[in-house]
């Protein structure tokens, strides 16, 4: 790749990475750099949520909410193998809001972005209806909303893949030591994290989506500043066996008035979160106190017939959320807006991204690129609202309907695995399946769902280079795989394996 682009982007999250596709896409050269893996901090450790936000109406963040429900249909018809309806449950407690107040923003919820695909609100029995069954005697009334889930670190892995298809070059593990200015470009020199070995990269503007690491970006690494900063908060989640039938969700309102989301997970878990901390230390070294994990059982254990205890975890996670900083002291009041600050103070334009969430990640993208649109005034137009991601194009089909589709084109394909595959790769899961034709010709085994063809897949099209990458980020065999079975994939890594299937 050449090392005279048209944009340098720093951080390998959502946004830098939705930024990288919109940008290449437009016809931009791009670089892409990302000190650790992609999505490995905070774009990998959210709620799993694709949603409006409705807690934020408390807040009169109307603009963003309508922005939120309409970035969720977008998503949903981009990338439904990863993204999907979900229901949520909404049990009320009196004592915390008044009916009326939850119903009408179930109103603006259901009416603010213009709904098409998902289903509207409905009023629950919880002592009839089946979704009130696990819940206490004590809550009668109940709420029923919809939102969308999606498996976050791979909407970011398929963004940097559609980056990449589009000419992005997309550099993992490879950190970004210093900025210059230079006759009237940015001279980025950036260090394999592994090698050591370094190289200089000549960029006509420079886009910072460090995400928490933004305004280090900024002050050590550019050697410049800005008026605007982030504030760090601390989202913890916690993992147990799931405890209810059906599909849907919960949502729940604790005594401080935070919402606490118990979501299906992985089949037969659950995933409940996420608190809010303000968070002070290194992004890096961001752990989950016993604290919240107390918090998060205390919040169910107030709405749910069955306990949860602490032996019920099965894992926990905490990510770093880089809000902009509003100068509301209130963890949870902060905006989940995003701002896009141009310094072009120094000639050679430095863009910061601040803030932002999942669910307006493309919008923030198309807006970033949009206002570069003075320096590089021969960039194509917007794109992405109406284009699939990677794996997406499943031509109007539902997706139990591919589903169907794949196990009729493989009948030897356990449905398990089928839809292992279908989930997390779409279309183009018959790039895992390739010619075989039977179990034996995915290769080795190395848990319930891995086999050799798709650890191959991975290194080969999503910069996966150890099995943290494999288990943690791209799947979640994390959680089904046994320490002997990890082990054998850091063989497959270690001797060379990975490089040559």
């Amino acid at each position: 790749m050449s090392d005279d682009v048209d944009l340098f982007i720093i951080g390998g999250g959502v946004n830098g990475a939705g930024i990288a596709r919109d940008a290449a896409g437009r016809g931009l050269s791009v670089v892409l750099c990302e000190k650790d893996d992609l999505a490995e901090g905070t774009s990998s450790r959210s709620g799993k949520l694709v949603h409006g936000g409705l807690r934020y109406l408390e807040y009169y963040e109307f603009r963003l909410v309508r922005e939120a429900l309409i970035e969720r249909e977008v998503l949903l018809n981009a990338a439904p193998h990863i993204i999907w309806p979900m229901r949520f449950v909404l049990p009320h407690s009196p004592t915390d809001r008044p009916a009326w107040l939850v119903r009408l923003g179930l109103f603006l919820y259901d009416n603010l972005g213009g709904r098409k695909l998902l289903p509207g609100t409905r009023s629950l029995n919880l002592k009839r209806d089946p979704e009130g069954a696990p819940v206490k005697d004590d809550y009668s009334i109940g709420f029923e909303y919809s939102d969308c889930w999606v498996d976050d670190a791979r909407l970011v892995v398929l963004n940097a893949v559609d980056a990449s298809e589009n000419g992005a070059e997309i550099l993992t593990r490879t950190s970004c030591a210093s900025l210059r200015q230079h006759e009237g470009n940015w001279i980025a020199t950036v260090e394999d994290t592994k090698s050591g070995q370094s190289r200089d990269i000549r960029a006509k503007a420079v886009v910072n989506a460090a995400g928490p690491w933004v305004n280090d970006v900024i002050g050590r690494v550019a050697g410049s500043n800005s008026s605007r900063s982030v504030k760090l908060v601390k989202g913890s989640h916690i993992i147990v066996p799931k405890f209810w039938n059906g599909e849907h969700a919960y949502l729940v309102q604790n005594h401080d008035k935070r919402v606490i989301f118990i979501n299906p997970y992985e089949g037969d878990k659950a995933l409940i979160g996420t608190t809010d901390i303000a968070y002070e230390g290194d992004p890096d070294d961001v752990t989950v106190d016993q604290s919240e994990i107390t918090y998060l059982i205390d919040a169910v254990n107030r709405y749910f017939k069955v306990p949860l205890r602490a032996h019920d975890v099965i894992e926990t996670f905490s990510g770093v959320r880089p809000l902009f900083d509003d100068g509301n002291g209130n963890p949870s009041a902060v905006t989940r807006d995003y701002v896009l600050d141009l310094d072009q103070s120094r000639g050679a334009p430095l863009l910061n991204i601040f803030g932002g969430k999942i669910t307006t990640y493309r919008k923030l993208a198309e807006q970033a690129v949009q206002d570069l649109n003075a320096i590089f005034p021969q960039m194509g137009a917007n794109w992405t609202a109406t284009k699939p991601l990677p794996g997406g194009d499943m031509d109007n089909a539902d997706f139990e309907t591919f589903l169907g589709m794949q196990q009729g084109l493989h009948p030897w394909l356990p449905r398990s695995l089928a839809k292992h595959y279908a989930r997390l790769y779409g279309t183009r899961a018959a790039q895992i399946i390739g010619a075989a034709s039977d179990m034996r010709h995915l290769g080795k085994q190395f848990g319930p769902l891995l086999y050799e063809a798709e650890l191959a897949y991975l290194v080969k099209n999503e910069w996966a280079s150890c099995t943290e990458d494999v288990l943690n980020r791209r799947t979640k065999h994390g959680l089904t795989v046994s320490p002997a079975q990890v082990s054998q994939i850091d063989d497959w890594f270690k001797n060379g394996i990975a490089q040559t299937a």
